[in-house]
């Protein structure tokens, strides 16, 4: 077994790339040099301050109860929005654990910058929402077809929007034949592929035809392994056939 009776733990602290506030009875005690930098301060300014100053007012209460509750034992990593002391904000994910120094208590901070993290985030939430309302669009043919085009993967929310939605653009629009384009679509449970086909059964009760095309064999499995009947539903496999169809009649 190695003998750690040697680590000089305050080396560890300062030499991490990770920014770190050790603090007491809220008020700071230690930061290393990666949070001085993270924090646009110096060791100097920030030694004394309160912890809670980094924190945004509707957090300070639950941080501080959170603060209390690390004394004991290492709290879970959570999100947050901090300031830096120049005033700009910045979104963190937080980990706090007890770190006593001889007979002090104490609480170490660690703090791991999410930004690209977010950023990421919030371009795939964009790209998510112009999927959604491109799902969400009728695109008209002539007068009385139009085709729904479903991009991208469907959950159990768009399956939702799309029921709640498409029926009243039908009758808006006075649709006669829609045409469901599922080429674009790649992965489905059978609770969204029974709620996409549900739209179906809607559309003949508002006396719309319905056209699929595009089906995959994974949803063509899924509606027979369903018992869902698409008897009475024309089926294609590309939009250019279901129309070339109804351009014969």
């Amino acid at each position: 077994m190695s003998d750690l009776s040697n680590v000089n733990y305050s080396q560890i602290v300062e030499y991490s790339l990770d920014p770190i506030i050790i603090h007491t009875n809220l008020k700071i005690i230690y930061i290393n040099q990666a949070a001085a930098a993270f924090f646009r301060t110096t060791i100097e300014e920030a030694i004394g301050l309160s912890p809670l100053d980094i924190f945004q007012e509707f957090s300070k209460a639950a941080i501080e109860k959170r603060i209390q509750s690390a004394y004991e034992q290492p709290m879970p990593v959570i999100e947050e929005t901090v300031f830096r002391m120049d005033g700009t904000t910045v979104d963190i994910d937080l980990y706090c654990h007890p770190a006593p120094i001889g007979n002090q208590r104490a609480i170490q901070f660690i703090v791991w910058d999410i930004t690209e993290r977010k950023e990421n985030e919030n371009q795939q939430k964009e790209m998510q929402k112009q999927i959604n309302e491109l799902s969400l669009t009728l695109v008209p043919f002539t007068n009385e077809i139009s085709v729904l085009p479903l991009v991208g993967s469907i959950n159990e929310e768009r399956a939702r929007q799309l029921l709640d939605t498409i029926p009243m653009k039908v009758q808006k629009q006075k649709v006669e034949c829609l045409i469901f384009d599922f080429s674009g679509i790649f992965s489905l449970d059978n609770l969204v592929a029974d709620t996409l086909f549900n739209i179906v059964h809607v559309m003949s009760l508002l006396g719309v035809r319905s056209v699929i095309t595009g089906l995959r064999p994974q949803l063509a499995k899924l509606s027979v392994d369903q018992g869902l009947n698409l008897s009475s539903t024309h089926s294609f496999a590309t939009v250019k056939d279901a129309i070339g169809y109804f351009q014969g009649r």
